[in-house]
């Protein structure tokens, strides 16, 4: 007899998860709180506009090959992936960088900005490379069980790049400004500032100059869909506006949830929902983390999102553009050390109409604005007004275009929603950051410690923050439930 697993959730991780169950012959069924599947990863389509919600950068494409080719598909079986050229643009107070498509343009804008650079960088995404290789065919595919987990032969020789920072490490190498943020950069998609993250993680940096920065036509909700597409020919049953409301436990072992006033039973509960929501589901005997435990972690940002819609087309940007013209570690203070409303916030823009005419009615932009900020912060109407002005006026002044007269619509996204929508912890965007003391066995478990048959998966667990550890968190679950049972 088939065993059956309810999963909670459905963002990456989880469909994740349901597929590889799935495949292995479990009886999987999805609860989805909102209406439609995805998760963080939700899209918006509003007057022809489309708009990813969530994630809008398509990293580490190998990880999204992989994942298909364990079920026998290919990414081209479900949507069409573009090498965005250029990758980005970031704009500095008095330059702009623009970051190409190949380590050689890239080697060529170094030394622009700074002669002799070309040469340490190429050393540096050499030395990210060997770190990518490590991370990803070894480290992250580790369930987070014990500390002997990261005891490789290959991480012995890399033990010291998890006690030096990849702030440090960058300072080393390069001394202008520019480049070292340029540098720093994608270490915040891991959740932290760089003066706290192992240098080990500058694998990041090979993901970005190595391997690109890609777009899948349609937007990255175009991943979700194919995900869920999967699941569906696996035989995966997907219920949307199913928000859970408690994880029913008899004598120490899962045995379902309740929805909607209905009693669902299963083998094995899987929660891809935000883990500290997920244990607030059980009775506090069976919680494993107090709320002191998790007051005490350090969390990725939260966001304050725009979506715009422009009656006009866009100069002077790429599909992708980092606004980095203020004080980056004055941010970053402002974020995790003296949790406030940023004085002078970075940003980021992206529109991906430039490049993909299907995500905006003809000579028009679709427009994604997002300032990173602290999370459980005060959140009004008036406070996202107010930061929409500034980074509207810089953004006017940077790229040398007035804007705000072709606004057809804005629609804002920030703390109270991320709470609202996606029950996430003080607001969270991204969950939790991967700092050293919260790496690997040191994050929240896969597994449930007090209820037998409880599982957990997405970006609080293991491996960390980002649509390709998500992908890969589902992948560890799925195969520990296999294993226990």
């Amino acid at each position: 007899m088939k065993k059956n697993c309810i999963v909670i959730g459905s963002g990456f991780s989880s469909l994740s998860a349901a597929c590889y169950l799935a495949k292995d012959g479990w009886d999987v069924s999805i609860f989805e709180k909102n209406e439609s599947v995805g998760g963080r990863a939700s899209q918006f389509i509003k007057d022809g506009f489309t708009f990813d919600m969530g994630p809008s950068w398509y990293w580490m494409p190998d990880i999204f090959d992989k994942f298909f080719a364990d079920f026998n598909k290919q990414t081209s079986d479900y949507y069409q992936l573009d090498k965005l050229s250029p990758a980005y643009k970031i704009f500095f107070s008095d330059d702009v960088i623009t970051i190409g498509d190949s380590m050689d343009k890239i080697c060529e804008e170094f030394e622009r900005i700074e002669p002799g650079s070309s040469k340490a960088l190429k050393k540096f995404i050499d030395k990210a490379q060997e770190n990518y290789d490590i991370a990803i065919n070894k480290v992250v595919l580790r369930p987070g069980l014990s500390p002997l987990e990261l005891v490789t032969k290959e991480t012995i020789l890399k033990v010291d790049q998890f006690f030096k920072t990849i702030s440090s490490q960058v300072r080393k190498s390069f001394k202008n400004p520019k480049l070292i943020s340029t540098l720093e950069f994608p270490v915040l998609f891991l959740g932290a500032k760089p003066s706290k993250t192992p240098s080990f993680y500058n694998f990041m940096n090979f993901a970005d100059f190595g391997l690109g920065t890609w777009h899948p036509k349609g937007g990255m909700y175009e991943v979700i869909k194919a995900m869920e597409s999967l699941a569906k020919e696996l035989g995966v049953t997907i219920h949307t506006n199913s928000p859970i409301e408690h994880i029913l436990v008899d004598n120490g072992k899962a045995t379902g949830v309740s929805c909607n006033g209905k009693i669902h039973t299963s083998d094995v509960v899987l929660s891809g929902a935000d883990y500290q929501h997920s244990e607030s589901l059980l009775e506090e005997k069976h919680q494993q983390y107090s709320k002191g435990y998790w007051d005490k972690k350090v969390f990725a940002p939260s966001s304050l999102l725009f979506y715009i819609g422009f009656d006009t087309k866009l100069i002077n940007v790429e599909h992708h553009n980092l606004f980095f013209d203020t004080d980056f570690e004055l941010h970053a203070q402002e974020i995790y050390d003296d949790p406030k409303w940023p004085t002078n916030p970075l940003f980021y823009a992206n529109f991906p109409s430039i490049t993909d005419e299907s995500m905006a009615p003809k000579g028009c932009e679709t427009a994604f604005f997002l300032v990173p900020i602290a999370t459980a912060l005060e959140d009004t109407e008036a406070l996202r007004n107010q930061y929409f002005d500034i980074i509207i006026d810089r953004f006017e002044k940077r790229t040398d275009q007035d804007i705000r007269n072709n606004i057809i619509f804005k629609e804002t996204f920030c703390v109270n929603d991320f709470v609202e929508r996606y029950n996430s912890y003080k607001g969270n965007a991204y969950g939790m950051a991967n700092t050293l003391t919260q790496t690997a066995f040191l994050r929240p478990n896969l597994r449930s410690k007090k209820v037998v048959d409880l599982y957990f998966t997405g970006q609080l667990t293991v491996p960390g923050p980002g649509v390709p550890p998500a992908l890969i968190s589902g992948k560890l679950v799925s195969e520990l439930i296999i294993k226990d049972n």
